[in-house]
């Protein structure tokens, strides 16, 4: 991985940063999934744990002439005026690595229960019994809400940013997520 291209959302005084964000977030998920993109990695590097929020930036990671080729045919323009895209750069030398990885969080009993009736064959009733409202946890990880074209429903992805002590080789997801491979992180 050489290259690397930021995102950056713009201000804007009718939508907040965090839904342009999830607007960004599924371009680029829409993007990776009908190019079947393996070799693409996104990151979040003014991410702030504490709030919890992924800032206002997101990075693709990959081989400069794969971003390249990822960044053609206007697939944001849609968000034109709400993002600021970068040029593809390269990666600056002695950076740090991470893995960036989706964390699931039970935060849905109503989802939960579903799971329940369909694959036990319970009624309502036994699934609410099982898993009451106060099932719900809670986190405190910064996230990016999806929205699915195929289901039309939005849901959370959660995501976990993790030191590694080296490079790591490896395939992203349709997100550009991955538990086996790492980021460039400076």
């Amino acid at each position: 991985m050489d290259g690397y291209v930021d995102i950056r959302t713009l201000p804007d005084a009718e939508i907040g940063p965090s839904q342009i964000m999830s607007f960004l977030f599924t371009r680029v998920h829409l993007r990776l999934a009908n190019l079947q993109c393996n070799n693409i990695g996104v990151s979040f590097p003014k991410a702030l744990p504490e709030v919890p929020s992924v800032g206002e930036v997101l990075r693709l990671h990959g081989a400069a002439g794969a971003l390249e080729a990822f960044m053609r045919d206007g697939f944001l323009n849609s968000l034109r005026g709400h993002v600021e895209v970068g040029t593809v750069s390269k990666v600056p030398t002695a950076v740090r690595h991470r893995f960036v990885k989706r964390t699931q969080v039970k935060s849905s009993p109503e989802r939960l229960r579903r799971r329940q009736m369909k694959r036990h064959g319970l009624t309502e009733e036994e699934a609410k019994a099982r898993i009451p409202d106060s099932a719900a946890e809670t986190s405190s990880l910064p996230f990016v809400t999806i929205y699915s074209v195929s289901t039309g429903q939005r849901f959370n992805v959660f995501l976990s940013q993790i030191d590694a002590e080296s490079q790591q080789v490896g395939a992203f997801n349709a997100y550009g997520l991955s538990l086996t491979a790492t980021v460039p992180w400076f």
